[in-house]
């Protein structure tokens, strides 16, 4: 015989008393400090607890880094499926995905703007696309960018997210390697700054070319840099690999960055960079 009954109650125009807060709070991956979205988003997207810093949308970061006014270029292109790739999922149906959810062609963005006192050309990789994945589009728009910079001697400042190469475009993608880093050489022949920003993550083929060649090379607080991720080095040396290896901290007492900056002082340092970088000959063009 069962002591209690449970008794169910309906309740009338439930949606009406209903109170939405989905979405209004996120976890932090870090210390799961539960935090108020608008409050992170105030806080540049850093966790006010342990100073995590969350993923950003390649918007969202030009946004941060731009003032108000710069122009969006370089939109026009489209990836195709040259080799009809298909794994789980076919690469179109992943395309087609990627461009509803992040509103994007691909995995770049290129703006020209100011920063501070200074225009500057900038590109900024989306890392909800594909994993930030270069294939020839995002190959294409990088190099555009560093054209953009070298014809009108402006600094070029690239902003890293990426987990390397995109394999459904096989051999085409491992090309753009190779095109951006010979684009880059001819900036640094006419003394052209470019400042290479390395976020959470930056892997594979984009850290082995562009992504390390800055002459300037920043990071923010432990993003994972590296060429292969952790799991297959270990597995590969077969050693443990030290605490907060292939992190940016690590990354720069090893000497492989040249600093490390916290997101809220990332604009102002990149305009002190700058400025120390101001070449005479970017001043006779002005003039």
């Amino acid at each position: 015989m069962s002591w209690f009954k449970r008794q169910e109650y309906k309740i009338e125009n439930e949606g009406e008393k209903t109170v939405r807060t989905e979405g209004l709070w996120i976890k932090c991956d870090s210390c799961d400090q539960v935090i108020f979205k608008a409050d992170l988003e105030a806080n540049l997207h850093v966790c006010p607890k342990c100073g995590h810093h969350f993923r950003i949308s390649a918007r969202t970061r030009i946004d941060l880094l731009l003032e108000p006014g710069y122009e969006i270029v370089d939109t026009e292109l489209k990836s195709t499926d040259p080799l009809k790739f298909s794994d789980l999922k076919s690469y179109k149906s992943r395309l087609k995905k990627a461009q509803k959810d992040t509103g994007l062609n691909d995995a770049i963005l290129n703006a020209v703007g100011k920063l501070g006192d200074h225009e500057i050309v900038l590109s900024v990789m989306e890392y909800a696309f594909i994993g930030g994945s270069m294939g020839a589009v995002v190959g294409e728009t990088i190099a555009r960018a560093v054209d953009r910079a070298y014809e009108s001697r402006k600094p070029l400042i690239i902003v890293a997210a990426s987990g390397g190469a995109r394999m459904m475009e096989g051999i085409v993608s491992l090309m753009q390697l190779a095109k951006i880093s010979a684009a880059l050489g001819r900036l640094d022949d006419e003394k052209i700054p470019f400042i290479s920003i390395l976020t959470d993550p930056t892997t594979g083929g984009v850290t082995a070319s562009f992504a390390m060649l800055g002459d300037l090379n920043i990071a923010e607080p432990n993003a994972l840099i590296g060429f292969a991720g952790p799991r297959v080095i270990e597995q590969t040396i077969r050693q443990k690999l030290p605490e907060g290896f292939q992190r940016s901290e690590f990354l720069l007492e090893h000497g492989f960055l040249d600093a490390v900056v916290n997101r809220k002082e990332m604009k102002s340092y990149l305009s002190r960079a700058l400025d120390f970088m101001k070449q005479p000959s970017q001043d006779k063009v002005a003039g």
